[in-house]
């Protein structure tokens, strides 16, 4: 729900306004200057002490969810200079999973903006600096303009392939051009550099040497004769620091030339902060030891009680997940989970999440304490959950509270398929389409039944198959008797 001290510009946006606290003040406090007395110091000593007036906060980056390590400024409600109000919205910030309205708890003026439009910063980072009067605002100008320039000056010189220094230059030069001494020079050469030197006929202190402390190295020798070095692993050996100057560079460009050259006319997308989260949990996903069961189940029965409902606007998702949270209550081991490797979690709450494909990602929208809740208000409940995330409004809680996934493709016609844990839960399940089987009774006669293919991908730390067959076989039982998913 958006903030009664939203702008109107804030309120015509699809976004969700939370109340963050963001931003600090730069000034300093005297420990006394409000709990103590004056009488108690001196008046010679009290005028001495420094008063800092500044009244500049940053507005930091805020995380929007446990799992939000760096945002995306989707745009900026108000502009430089202007005035702003506690409670007001000031930026609307992609979270990994939705769009959310930022508002100040303080009063003061936008002096500066630090991250623009369609730029992203890790949480934490400043955004934006808020001034307290307008002669502050060209202070905290230039402070944006001083963290503007110096931030991107740094990753800049760690990521640059920029040459390296002359001593660790892997290209030795004769010194043709030096100055005269005052006095004899000092050769600093390795053993080897100096056979080698010996071999070739080479003047060694005409020799500009590569490695530590400037030590002439046999490979500097190699090339001061003007031949290929021939041992480059005796290089590396004499010279230790250089070798690892080297290998840097060489790691970071034979790292491209494992890859595939790009299909000609393809063009790369970057992730989204939707896709980029996605991709985070799936790769965390693959440290957790999993296993895989799948159970055939009758739906006749759910089919018919579907048809009874659905005028009064319930869904077969609804269904589902009323129906795997009732089996959840009896096998509450499928409903916990393990987090750290050492321990699990019973969970008082059973919370399902329920997969929903949107525009450029994938989100589970949870419908909380579904065992509790009757069919109809569940179905009202996950209407309203589809609507907000659709519109990137679901507040975090809204999906990352779920104990336990469910992820529907049947609706799209597919038998069976196979879903990726999701990182903290016990088991997600997969519901293939139901589709007519031929199947015999104990006597042999044939009949056609409706069926469809569940299966459930769970955490073997905490879940074994004997718990996960159980559980399936209750979830089948209320599926094919659907009676007590009404009351």
């Amino acid at each position: 729900m958006a903030s009664p001290f939203l702008s109107r510009a804030a309120l015509s946006s699809n976004t969700t306004s939370v109340p963050f606290s963001f931003s600090y003040s730069v000034s300093s406090r005297l420990p006394w200057s409000s709990s103590r007395s004056h009488t108690s110091v001196p008046a010679n000593y009290r005028r001495r002490l420094p008063v800092i007036q500044s009244k500049i906060r940053e507005i930091f980056m805020p995380a929007l969810s446990s799992t939000m390590t760096e945002g995306k400024i989707v745009s900026w409600v108000k502009s430089e200079g202007d005035v702003l109000s506690k409670g007001e919205s000031v930026v609307v910030v992609e979270s990994d999973k939705a769009d959310m309205d930022v508002e100040t708890f303080y009063d003061g003026i936008l002096a500066a903006i630090v991250v623009g439009e369609g730029e992203t910063a890790p949480v934490g980072a400043p955004i934006g600096l808020l001034a307290e009067t307008e002669e502050e605002v060209a202070e905290a100008k230039a402070k944006a303009a001083s963290k503007s320039t110096s931030a991107p000056a740094a990753p800049a010189a760690a990521v640059s392939p920029s040459p390296p220094p002359p001593s660790s230059s892997p290209a030795p030069a004769i010194s043709q051009s030096s100055p005269p001494s005052d006095g004899p020079k000092k050769i600093v050469a390795t053993p080897q550099a100096k056979k080698l030197a010996k071999q070739h006929k080479v003047d060694i202190g005409s020799v500009t040497g590569t490695g530590p402390f400037g030590r002439i190295t046999p490979a500097d020798v190699e090339a001061a004769a003007g031949i290929a070095p021939s041992k480059p692993a005796v290089s590396n050996v004499a010279s230790p620091v250089a070798a690892e100057a080297a290998a840097v560079p060489s790691k970071a460009s034979a790292a491209p030339s494992n890859l595939p050259p790009p299909v000609p006319g393809s063009t790369v997308v970057p992730f989204t902060t939707m896709q980029a989260a996605v991709s985070k949990n799936m790769v965390e996903s693959l440290s957790v030891p999993t296993f895989r069961v799948g159970y055939p189940v009758s739906t006749d029965a759910l089919d018919a009680l579907y048809e009874k409902v659905k005028p009064k606007g319930v869904t077969m998702t609804a269904l589902l997940a009323k129906a795997a949270a009732m089996a959840l209550a009896q096998h509450p081991v499928v409903n916990a989970s393990c987090k750290d490797g050492k321990s699990f979690t019973y969970n008082s709450n059973i919370n399902i999440a329920v997969a929903v494909a949107i525009n450029g990602g994938l989100i589970t929208p949870v419908l909380q304490d579904a065992d509790k809740l009757d069919l109809y208000l569940l179905s009202q409940k996950w209407k309203e959950l589809v609507e907000k995330a659709r519109s990137k409004q679901l507040q975090p809680h809204e999906y990352n509270s779920g104990t336990f996934t469910l992820s529907n493709l049947g609706m799209f016609g597919v038998d069976k398929f196979d879903a990726i844990l999701p990182p903290g839960q016990g088991a997600i399940m997969a519901v293939g389409a139901s589709k007519p089987t031929v199947v015999t009774d104990a006597d042999g006669f044939f009949s056609v039944k409706s069926k469809m293919l569940v299966n459930v991908t769970a955490d073997h730390r905490i879940v074994y198959g004997a718990d996960l067959a159980a559980f399936l076989q209750t979830f089948a039982k209320i599926v094919e008797n659907p009676e007590s998913l009404t009351l």
